[in-house]
Order: C-alpha cells, then structure tokens, then sequence
C-alpha cells in the first residue's frame, strides 16, 4: 500500500494532510525518512511514525446484526422509533450500517467503519447477492417468480430479481425465496405490490456467502 494512503484510516489530525507531511520530511517508516509519495509501505509490520509519534490506525470492526422488525437503521428517527444502533454497546457507537432494511423488515444486516468493504456490499457493480424470503398473502405462483427474473415495473423503476423460486403456496398464505443484486428501496415488496400482492413478513436471510443464521422458511425452518 502507498505510505500516502494509510493516514486516511488514522485517529490523528493529519489524516488529510498525508502528502503534505511526507514533502516535509516528517514521516519515517522503520526509522528511514521517507520523502517520496510512491513509497509502498506495509502498514500491519511497518513502523510508521509522523513528527516521530507513531501512526496507528483505526480498527476495522464488521459486525452481523439479526435485525429485528418495528426498528430503523437510521442512527436517529425524526419519528422517534427505535433504531439498530440501540442494539449496540457504545464502543461500537462510530459504526454505521451496510445499506438498510425497512422498519417492519428483518434479518441479515452488517455495521462496519471500513468503507471499501461497505462499497463493495453496497454497489450495483459488484452484483453481491442478497437473498430474501417473502412470506405473502394469498396464492403465489410459479409464473410470477418468472416474472420477477425478467424484471417488472413499479412506479417508473423496473424491477429484478437474480433467481426467485416458490417454495409453497396455499390459498391464504405463500412463501418466495428471492436473490437480488442491486438493492432498491423497497424492492422486494414493490415487485409483489407490482403484480397486485402483499407481502406479510420478509427476511433478508443471506448476504454473499454470509447467512443469518435464522431458520430459513425455505429450507423448513419456522
């Protein structure tokens, strides 16, 4: 990694002065005066010191949080509902959540302080799966979970799900598995409003390879 990039995760103040430090000859790395912003340092096993105090640099802390329903994931709630955060010691109190789920929706979600590790949950262009399954009124069919794979429209967005299969259905009740990608607001429960049906309860049960560890109704869990 270049020495230039390692102060942005660092506690001290001259965090966004990196560069400016290193042309002033004020940065050492294993006690040899580093004057060259291309410098590659490694910053577990490298000493770095600044004005010869040492550089330490944040923690990285991920936590996975089983989201319960009836909270937000705002940090504060101009309605004054109960948010994800509250579930939190307070040394955890600089994390900030990876996306949201809605306040009846739950399961599956993770607090960080690393933005690229953030970035790369979050944005469309890494296309990290998230799968949900959908508890909803009435009688779903197979024709419907086909819909949602060649995508659907709703209040101008279109609308698509990775993979969506039934897993059972009965004339008051019906239980969907679908893996989405680009992570939408609402986006579950729009495509279902899209095709004139309501979702009951849904659960985000798996982020990439990272499973909640609920009982997944779509593996016979309850």
């Amino acid at each position: 990694m270049r020495l230039s990039k390692i102060p942005r995760g660092c506690r001290r103040r001259f965090a966004a002065r990196a560069e400016q430090f290193i042309l002033e000859g004020r940065v050492e790395v294993n006690g040899h005066l580093i004057r060259q912003l291309g410098t590659k340092v490694d910053p577990v096993h490298d000493k770095i010191r600044v004005d010869g105090k040492p550089v330490r640099t944040k923690r990285k802390l991920y936590v996975a949080l089983n989201k319960p329903i009836r909270c937000v994931c705002s940090r504060k709630d101009e309605l004054d509902r109960p948010t994800i955060y509250e579930l939190l010691p307070k040394e955890w109190d600089n994390l900030y959540s990876v996306g949201r789920l809605d306040y009846d929706t739950e399961g599956l979600i993770f607090l960080t302080n690393d933005g690229q590790f953030a970035l790369r949950l979050t944005h469309p262009r890494y296309e990290v799966s998230k799968k949900y399954v959908a508890t909803v009124e009435g009688r779903v069919d197979h024709e419907m979970m086909q819909l949602f794979t060649r995508g659907v429209f709703h209040e101008g967005d279109r609308l698509k799900a990775k993979r969506a299969r039934l897993v059972s259905a009965t004339k008051s009740v019906s239980v969907a598995e679908l893996e989405l990608t680009e992570g939408k607001n609402r986006e579950v429960r729009r495509m279902f409003e899209s095709q004139g049906a309501t979702v009951k309860r849904l659960q985000r049960v798996q982020i990439g390879k990272i499973s909640s560890g609920i009982k997944n109704p779509a593996n016979g869990g309850h």
